[in-house]
């Protein structure tokens, strides 16, 4: 459940961090999806889940309840943030999906029913759900 430790279990350097290496770019997404599992626990009561489908696969990397409510969640640390999963679960789930959350690199946006939250704010999630949920309603 930390970054820190996850990095020492992993055997990688604190310096790869820095460096760009390739090892970095292999654990970057463990990395990055753990510390966002980190901010969401705090948040939210119910842990946060897993979705997946196989045939063709997709799989959200989290889902969280915020009171009676369902929201898928993408973790991106690249600059690609195209969410297939995010879709393919909007598709599968309908009206019963109030908004999608992904979480990356670019910046705070709500876009339709995607809201984008920059890595770094992720300790706001709740608070941020809560403020898109109140302007798609306006």
């Amino acid at each position: 459940m930390d970054v820190g430790l996850l990095r020492t279990l992993s055997m990688l350097s604190p310096a790869a961090f820095g460096e760009g290496n390739r090892l970095f770019t292999e654990f970057k997404g463990a990395l990055t999806e753990n510390y966002v599992l980190q901010t969401l626990i705090t948040q939210f009561e119910a842990m946060p889940r897993y979705w997946s489908q196989s045939n063709p696969p997709y799989e959200v990397d989290f889902l969280i309840q915020r009171e009676n409510d369902i929201f898928p969640i993408e973790v991106k640390a690249e600059k690609n943030t195209t969410a297939r999963s995010l879709k393919k679960y909007k598709e599968h789930f309908g009206d019963k999906v109030k908004l999608r959350i992904r979480f990356s690199l670019d910046n705070l946006r709500l876009d339709g029913d995607l809201l984008n939250i920059p890595l770094f704010m992720a300790d706001h999630t709740d608070r941020l759900i809560g403020l898109a949920l109140e302007q798609r309603e306006v």
